[in-house]
């Protein structure tokens, strides 16, 4: 199998095809949802039956309280903003942050205590509530001696205030030093690490190109495995850049309608997390085809959230102006 835009080392798979595939009817589902249509908004089982996220990570309803109600919401000072970002993130729920705000009032540096913080978390958990978020698994930080984790979380969200890192942070010439300084903290892997500094990136600390920096995590070197048989002397990051670079040719070649977020681009984080669900999508539609993980059934099925929701984007990107033609979903 060769294809135009490919390296001649490169060997795609079936799921090649369906990576293309998916993120259109992905997007399609977005767009038909922001419309108003009723469900279901496509004819696919599998997209029908289980959850994935959307073809752009911003669009994501977590992403999109992040960037609404936590970033541009509050104080801007570099302290102020990259404390909420990751007093958001660690838990990456939103349920936990509104727990937090009904329990402390607003979320500040300024005013933060650990005991609070520690009070109210570990009430939540003696309830028998969840604060945390199934989509990425928070390391426990136990070597810290903490009985809980979450209280090692707080205890790394301080240590890296008191070491400046919001400061450092506005200071990094790129997306990869930047990745660079969240990474060297304990907890803190390269999927972490990745994820923490493009959230950060939704902010007006840093102002970084989406396109400058990738690196991919488990579920998108599984995705990767899917889609190709072989990928010559290329990394897993420089697959995901080529993905980028060959989209528009590859939605041509099959015949498929992509509509961009208002004429903004899949970028590196965007090809990264697509893999990942395609990875996903692969145990239904190509269970022949085996990854890395060595997982076949899905988790999490799709259950339609009745709150709607008004997209709103960093202002950076320009096209919130746009999205306003169509403002709830």
């Amino acid at each position: 199998m060769s294809f135009a835009g490919l390296p001649d080392s490169v060997r795609p798979s079936s799921v090649f095809d369906t990576y293309w595939g998916f993120a259109a009817e992905r997007q399609k589902i977005f767009f038909r949802r922001l419309s108003g249509a009723p469900s279901p908004w496509t004819s696919d089982p599998v997209l029908r039956e289980y959850r994935f996220t959307n073809a752009f990570r911003a669009s994501d309803r977590v992403s999109q309280y992040l960037i609404k109600n936590v970033i541009y919401r509050g104080p801007q000072s570099p302290r102020e903003l990259f404390f909420r970002i990751m007093v958001f993130k660690v838990f990456n729920r939103i349920d936990t942050w509104e727990l937090l705000t009904r329990s402390l009032g607003q979320i500040s540096f300024a005013e933060y205590k650990f005991e609070r913080y520690d009070a109210a978390l570990t009430a939540a958990l003696l309830a028998g509530t969840r604060i945390y978020n199934a989509a990425y698994i928070m390391p426990s930080g136990g070597r810290n001696g903490e009985e809980r984790k979450h209280r090692s979380h707080l205890k790394l969200i301080e240590h890296m205030i008191r070491e400046h890192v919001p400061e450092r942070l506005q200071d990094c010439a790129s997306m990869e030093k930047g990745f660079a300084v969240l990474r060297s903290y304990p907890m803190v892997g390269d999927f972490l690490a990745y994820q923490f500094i493009t959230d950060v990136n939704y902010s007006a600390l840093t102002d970084f190109s989406e396109m400058e920096f990738v690196r991919p995590g488990p579920g998108a070197r599984d995705g990767i495995r899917k889609c190709f048989h072989d990928i010559g002397r290329l990394s897993e990051a420089d697959i995901i850049q080529m993905m980028t670079d060959i989209q528009e040719e590859q939605f041509a070649r099959l015949g498929l309608e992509f509509r961009s977020l208002w004429g903004r681009r899949l970028q590196l984080i965007d090809c990264q997390s697509l893999f990942c669900e395609v990875g996903k999508y692969a145990r239904c539609v190509h269970p022949e085809v085996a990854g890395i993980s060595g997982r076949t059934r899905i988790k999490q099925r799709f259950r339609a959230n009745p709150e709607p929701l008004s997209y709103w984007y960093p202002p950076k990107w320009g096209i919130n102006h746009l999205v306003t033609a169509n403002p709830k979903a």
